[in-house]
Parts: structure tokens; sequence; C-alpha cells
């Protein structure tokens, strides 16, 4: 298979991150980024673009003084900049003799999975094909237009959908560092993270450009699911000159993410972090131990509380005492599995003879590593 690389732009590099930001040097910057793009694949490498900036590209063309607040302001401010931002980059790359195609995505289609396996069929023909996909979440109709944390996220899952090798995370700032850098003058460049773990020690800042709604954290986040996937990650300044041809040589520059040891399948990586969850199933101590550490299946014997509305069918946190032990799709709806919490399996089948035997099966469950951090 080709190699492939998944490139994200922040709003801050589209739109140059403030209201009055520079038409001419957003175009400096975009040609920039295309010739790179174009050189990657007249060389036999695929490319993806994910960007953010139609909200952006937006308030600029309407002369709004900020980004809006209100979620009606915000969707039609993308309507203004979707056509203006994607015409950009179809200009700029068919001068450089690079087919592309306009892509919208929303949460939505990352979540059901019939959605998911479609984009995957589609993304992977439109690359067949030798064009490059420039993908936008659809934020003109989306009920929730931060869901993807200025696209972060949705290039994470790009990456993992598209099968690519690398993953560029093209922000404002060198990269991750030790402490916010605009804030803190003796923040420090993390060259290289292989600990998630260890990022609980520093500051993973929130800020973000005035018209973006991603951050620092969010692009950790996208970093942690990529590298589950075996996608080596890697954050870096997008205006700087040189940079993105260096990270696209394999040189370190930014902040680099190697791929993890321990890899998820396709669908346990859908479940563990596009799926969301829609209630809580609470276990006892046997449960939990039997879970974390013989990775089983959860049964109702199990199982001593069930929150939320879900359905059979839906995706449920497990917990314990300790924290979150799993996310799994449960077999049962919270109305039948409060029914049955806590009764053996052969008590289950005499009270619902065609119910499976499993809470949530093995199979359909992806252990937690750690407590999650995407709040």
């Amino acid at each position: 298979m080709r190699r492939r690389v998944v490139i994200k732009l922040g709003s801050s590099i589209v739109a140059g991150g403030a209201a009055d930001a520079s038409a001419d040097r957003d175009a400096e910057v975009l040609g920039r980024i295309c010739d790179a793009v174009a050189a990657q694949h007249s060389g036999g490498r695929d490319v993806v673009i994910v960007t953010s900036g139609a909200i952006a590209r937006g308030v600029r063309a309407m002369g709004l003084p900020a980004r809006p607040a209100a979620i009606e302001e915000l969707q039609a401010a993308s309507a203004v900049g979707q056509g203006r931002l994607y015409r950009v980059y179809d200009e700029l790359l068919r001068r450089r003799g690079v087919h592309s195609a306009q892509v919208l995505l929303t949460f939505g289609d990352m979540a059901a999975r019939t959605n998911y396996v479609n984009a995957r069929r589609t993304l992977r023909k439109l690359l067949d094909w030798r064009v490059v996909p420039v993908i936008n979440e659809n934020d003109t109709t989306a009920t929730d237009e931060i869901s993807f944390g200025d696209n972060d996220f949705l290039a994470a899952q790009v990456a993992i959908l598209t099968s690519a090798d690398l993953l560029l995370l093209l922000t404002d700032t060198d990269g991750l560092h030790t402490a916010d850098p605009r804030r803190d003058p003796h923040a420090t460049l993390i060259g290289e993270v292989s600990d998630f773990e260890a990022l609980g020690k520093i500051e993973v800042g929130r800020t973000t450009s005035p018209l973006g709604s991603g951050g620092m954290r969010s692009k950790v986040l996208a970093a942690e699911m990529a590298t589950a996937a075996g996608i080596r990650t890697v954050i870096c300044n997008g205006l700087a000159e040189g940079v993105l041809e260096r990270a696209l040589a394999g040189e370190m520059v930014g902040t680099s993410f190697p791929p993890r040891a321990s890899r998820y399948s396709s669908f346990k990586l859908w479940l563990a972090y596009a799926k969301p969850s829609h209630g809580i199933v609470s276990v006892d101590a046997g449960a939990a131990a039997a879970l974390s550490e013989n990775g089983t299946s959860l049964l109702p014997v199990g199982v001593i509380d069930g929150e939320g509305a879900f359905q059979a069918g839906d995706a449920v946190e497990i917990v314990a005492e300790a924290g979150t032990l799993a996310k799994g799709i449960s077999n049962y709806s919270a109305e039948e599995l409060r029914s049955i919490m806590g009764m053996k399996t052969r008590a289950v089948r005499e009270l619902m003879p065609e119910a499976a035997p499993e809470a949530v099966h093995r199979d359909y469950m992806v252990l937690q590593e750690r407590p999650p951090r995407r709040s």
C-alpha cells in the first residue's frame, strides 16, 4: 500500500486566527502548504487534508467583530465560508496539477457504524483515483459544531479511516510545551511523547485562537487516538517555513507521538473514540476484576446498576468503584438490564429465553487503559 498522510490545518493556519487577519498572508501560507501537498502527491504518497476555517472565513466575509456564540450564527457563518474555503484549496491544488474533492462530515457520520464504513469506502476510492480529499466538518448542519474540537478529533478519525501512517496537526505554535508558551516564558518544547500518563504532570492547555474551537488538549487527544491505531502523529507549526516539509520527510520537528505497540482493531477504535455512550453500567468488584484482569464478557450477575435511557445496541460506560473500566455495546436496554441485574445466567434465560447471556460481550467491548481525559 502507498504511504499515506493526513494533514490537518487549524483555523489559525487557514484564517489567521483573527477576524482582521490578512488574506494575502493566508494565501501565502496555504500556497506553501499546497506546494508540499503536491510534491508528496507527485512522489506517489496519498495525501488527505482536514481543514478548519469555514466559520472563520464566514466571520471575515461578513465583517463580524468576533466569532459568534449562538449556534445559528455559527452555522450561518459556516454556510458563508465553506464554499469560499474549498474554492481556495481547489484552485491552489489545480494549479499544481492535483485533483481534489470536497468532503463534509458530521459527528453522526462517525458515530453510526454503517455511515462510518461508507465514509471509509468513499475516502479510499478517492485515494485510489489519486484525488486529494479536502475534509471539513459540516458545521452548517451539525448540532454541536465543536464536537470535533476544531477538527482535531475528525483528523484522527480520518487517519484511522484511511489507514494513514502519519498524521500532522498544523497549528500556530511549535508543538506541545511544558506550559502554555503564550503565558509562561519558561515553557519548553516537548520533543516526543511516548507515555500519555506522563502528560498528567504538565499543563495541557485549552487556549484557542479567537476563531478556533480546539486548543492543545484536543490535539493531544487526537494523537492518543491515532497512535492507538499505529499512526505516528506530529504537532508542529504550520506557519513556519520548511517545517511541514521536514515533518513529511520524517525529521524531528514539533512534538512527535510514536505509534503505540498495543493496537486496537478498526472496530474497537470506532467503539472507543467515535461511538458516543448513552449510559453507565456499574459493576461489582468480582465483575471488575474479571473484566480488567481476564478480559471476560460482562454478565448480568455482576451488574449492580444501570443509569441512563440506553437501548440495546447503544454504547455504555462500564464503571466500578475505582472508575471507568471499559466501554461496550449493551445487549439490553437500560430497563431490561435493571430487571435482570444481579441474576445468574440460568435465571436470566428462564425470564428472557431469547436474550443474550452477556450484558456486554467481550468482542464488543474495549477496556480503558486509564480514566478518559476527553472533558
